[in-house]
């Protein structure tokens, strides 16, 4: 258990914490550029970042022992520790620990803490793209332990950090053990080959316009933010009003298999299945439904789409706008898909799926460990008194 000591204070962010606003005095080729898309939610540690190129208006130097924090859009939760040199958008904040007051590696942990996030949120002003201000975060108001017990703390955090990270990188050689499957066992040109449109029911999800939020007939539906790589995100569904004359038609079934109809290149097509998660959910216009046919097992399309989106057969035919391309149902009909015997299907279904248990396993793994890095520095966080009451059963599930 922490041994506890007695120097926590009341302070003001502003008090133990300095705003860095100098800006870089020399920038090279090789200067890290660190933006909003840098900063990852989930990791202390800022472990990406850019090139000089195209950046002129990124001019806010950090140094090693900084921690960042986005501004913008706050809800987001983008921050991180850096132990490099660089330079950073003006959408990011430069927090340095005033020596003597705050350990360098205890300011990431302050700043990922719940309570300064709403403090964030809070203060943030504009409508589109909201900001917090230094001003308005300055005013922040925690208790702050002694360096002693930052330490110690700090020891525990960061040591879920580097498990965490351990855990990605097991879960990165899962991907690409996953990505060679989908490569390799599709790989067989004698399989005969038929339009996707021949072997299941392509259908455009509902058009979203503005009275379809009103109504007696209000139904969750599905979006292109819900839909991900063999993914679906149910954390934000929303609903429209699916009326009983088109509920029928845009209603999903398991095993239906959704794809993205408008995005941007990179993600065009991307694929999962819907597994019955959210009862009688639909689908909106930015998403495709592929329902398989009796000649070809839904897992087994599903795939072949994952693959066609990762080489890039989606993006070489759709339709581009300024920036969003498009897979519109036409299309994705028009494409073709192998079709070998269903005994041969479930073979290659098989490898897909244990390649894929593999792949889920060490990402619920990696969420497990991450909810429970987040939720013991809620805690200790709080000070003394909270953690006497949860830090040994933290510190015993972090050693286990």
């Amino acid at each position: 258990m922490i041994e506890l000591d007695s120097e926590w204070e009341a302070v003001r962010l502003g008090d133990v914490v300095q705003n860095v606003t100098r800006r870089a005095a020399s920038v090279s080729e090789s200067t890290p550029v660190v933006g909003l898309e840098h900063l990852d939610r989930d990791s202390l540690l800022v472990s990406e970042w850019g090139t000089p190129e195209g950046q002129s208006s990124f001019t806010r130097a950090f140094t090693p022992g900084c921690t960042l924090f986005g501004k913008r859009r706050a809800y987001q939760r983008k921050s991180g520790y850096v132990d490099f040199a660089g330079i950073c958008s003006g959408d990011v904040l430069v927090f340095e620990a005033r020596q003597g007051r705050v350990l360098p590696r205890y300011l990431p942990l302050l700043v990922r803490n719940e309570e300064f996030y709403q403090r964030a949120m809070m203060t943030s002003v504009g409508s589109l793209s909201p900001r917090t201000s230094w001003k308005e975060l300055a005013k922040y108001e925690f208790l702050l332990p002694g360096l002693a017990e930052q330490h110690r703390i700090a020891d525990l955090l960061w040591s879920f950090e580097r498990a965490a990270r351990a855990k990605v990188t097991a879960l990165e050689a899962a991907r690409e053990v996953e990505l060679a499957a989908l490569s390799e066992l599709y790989d067989e040109p004698e399989w005969p080959v038929r339009r996707v449109a021949d072997v299941g029911e392509v259908q455009l999800g509902m058009k979203r316009e503005p009275n379809v939020h009103e109504g007696s007939h209000l139904r969750p539906y599905l979006r292109v933010a819900n839909v991900g790589d063999d993914e679906l995100f149910l954390d934000n569904v929303l609903e429209m009003n699916f009326t009983p004359k088109v509920f029928s038609k845009y209603v999903l079934r398991p095993k239906d298999i959704l794809l993205n109809e408008g995005q941007s290149l990179e993600f065009l097509g991307r694929a999962a299945m819907y597994r019955g998660e959210i009862e009688n959910c639909c689908f909106q216009m930015t998403l495709l439904r592929f329902r398989a046919g009796e000649e070809v097992l839904p897992e087994f399309a599903l795939g072949w789409f994952r693959r066609c989106q990762r080489l890039g057969a989606f993006a070489r035919v759709a339709k581009r706008t300024t920036s969003i391309a498009h897979l519109p149902a036409g299309l994705l009909s028009a494409q073709p898909i192998p079709v070998p015997p269903l005994s041969v299907q479930r073979r290659v279904v098989e490898r897909l799926e244990a390649a894929r248990e593999l792949r889920t396993t060490l990402a619920a793994d990696l969420t497990q460990t991450r909810s429970l890095m987040q939720r013991t520095l809620n805690l200790l966080l709080q000070g003394p008194e909270a953690v006497a009451g949860g830090a040994s059963t933290a510190v015993g599930v972090s050693n286990g």
